[in-house]
C-alpha cells in the first residue's frame, strides 16, 4: 500500500500582515522540507503549537524545531557577514534556507562558490531592506524629516493588500486571500531579484573581474580599465576592488558605447551613491567638443567630455586610451 507524507503546516499570525511574513511563508515553501505547506494564520498558541513551522508569531526563535519569530525581548539575531540590520521573519528563513533556495535555482551544490555569493547579494539587494522596515530602522542616520514621500517600495505595497477598513467582508477567508496574494506579490519579486542577479549579474561580475585583473595591460599606473564587453560594471568594480585590494583605485574605465560606436571614458564614482568622481577629466577640456577638444587636450578624435568632467569620448579606443592616461597626470 502506497503512502503519501502529510503536507507540511507552516503557521503565522492572522489579522494585519506585513512584507516579512507573506515573504518568508513564500520562500520556506521552495524548500525541500516545506515545498507545497499549507498556511496556518492564527495567533492560538495550542494551534501553532501543533504546526512544522511557525513565522513572526509565538515569541520563538528556535530554527531547531523551525520557529522563527523575532519580537521577543532579547532577540538581536543578525545575518551576519558584515551586516547588522536586526532580522525579521523573511531574513531568519532566508538565512536558514537561502542558500538552498539558491542552489536549488542554479542547479547546484550548497557549496558552489557563486551560490555564497548569491546568498550575500541577494541579502544586501532584497532582503535587508524588509528587515529594516519591519524593525523600523531608518535608511539614514538623521531625524530630519524625510525630503519625500516613498510609499512604491514593496513592503509599502504588500502593506496595501490588507482588507480596507470600509471594506465589509472582514472575513477569515478574505483576509486569507488577500495574504496569499500578498505571498505572491513579495515572493514573485524576490525571484524576480534571484534570477536577475543569476541571468546578469554573475556574469557581469565575472566579465568586471577580468578586465581589473587586465588593468596593468592598459597602463602600468594600474588606474585604468578597458571593460572588453558591455555590462553593467559600476557596482561590481566597488565590491571587487575591495574584494581583490586593489590599490591604487581605478580612476578611469573605458569602453565602446555601442550606438555610436565611439570609446567612452569615464571617471570612477567616489563612492557608489556619490556623484563626484575619483579624478574627474581635466578642467580645461570640459565643455569642449570636437576639434576644440582635440586641439586643447593634443589628442586625435576628440568627440566630448562632459561639462562636470565626469565622461568623455574618442573616435578610437588608442584615443580613449591616451585621453585616460593624459587625465591621470593633469
Amino acid at each position: 500500500m502506497s503512502t503519501t507524507a502529510a503536507v507540511k503546516r507552516v503557521g503565522t499570525h492572522n489579522g494585519s500582515f506585513h512584507c516579512d511574513e507573506a515573504l518568508g511563508c513564500f520562500m520556506i515553501r521552495l524548500t525541500e522540507k516545506f515545498s507545497g505547506a499549507h498556511i496556518v494564520r492564527t495567533r492560538d498558541p495550542q494551534v501553532l503549537e501543533t504546526l512544522d513551522a511557525v513565522l513572526d508569531v509565538g515569541g520563538v526563535y528556535d530554527a531547531s524545531r523551525d520557529r522563527y519569530d523575532h519580537h521577543q525581548k532579547g532577540f538581536e539575531e543578525v545575518f551576519g557577514h558584515g551586516f547588522n540590520t536586526k532580522l525579521s521573519s523573511a531574513g531568519l528563513v532566508y538565512k536558514h534556507f537561502g542558500k538552498e533556495i539558491i542552489a536549488k535555482e542554479l542547479q547546484v551544490d550548497e557549496e558552489h562558490a557563486n551560490v555564497h555569493r548569491l546568498f550575500l547579494a541577494i541579502y544586501k539587494n532584497f532582503i535587508e531592506a524588509i528587515d529594516a522596515v519591519d524593525n523600523g530602522i531608518n535608511q539614514y542616520n538623521t531625524d530630519q524629516p524625510p525630503r519625500y514621500v516613498n510609499n512604491t517600495h514593496l513592503s509599502s505595497r504588500v502593506g496595501k493588500l490588507n482588507l480596507d477598513w470600509v471594506d465589509p467582508d472582514q472575513s477569515a477567508e478574505k483576509e486569507n486571500t488577500a495574504f496569499e496574494r500578498a505571498m505572491a506579490l513579495a515572493g514573485n519579486e524576490f525571484l524576480d531579484c534571484l534570477r536577475y542577479l543569476v541571468r546578469s549579474w554573475l556574469p557581469a561580475r565575472s566579465i568586471v573581474m577580468e578586465c581589473i585583473e587586465a588593468r596593468l595591460d592598459v597602463d602600468p599606473s594600474g588606474e585604468i580599465m578597458v571593460l572588453n564587453r558591455s555590462c553593467p560594471w559600476k557596482l561590481h568594480l566597488f565590491e571587487l576592488e575591495e574584494e581583490m585590494k586593489i590599490s591604487p583605485l581605478l580612476k578611469y574605465v573605458i569602453y565602446q558605447d555601442e550606438r555610436s560606436n565611439n570609446w567612452r571614458v569615464q571617471a570612477v564614482k567616489i563612492a557608489p551613491d556619490k556623484f563626484e568622481s575619483r579624478k574627474a577629466l581635466p578642467a580645461q577640456w570640459r565643455g569642449l567638443r570636437d576639434d576644440e577638444l582635440s586641439k586643447e587636450s593634443g589628442i586625435r578624435g576628440g568627440v566630448f567630455v562632459h561639462m562636470s568632467g565626469f565622461i568623455g569620448g574618442n573616435q578610437t579606443y588608442e584615443g580613449a586610451v591616451a585621453m585616460a592616461k593624459a587625465a591621470l597626470e593633469l
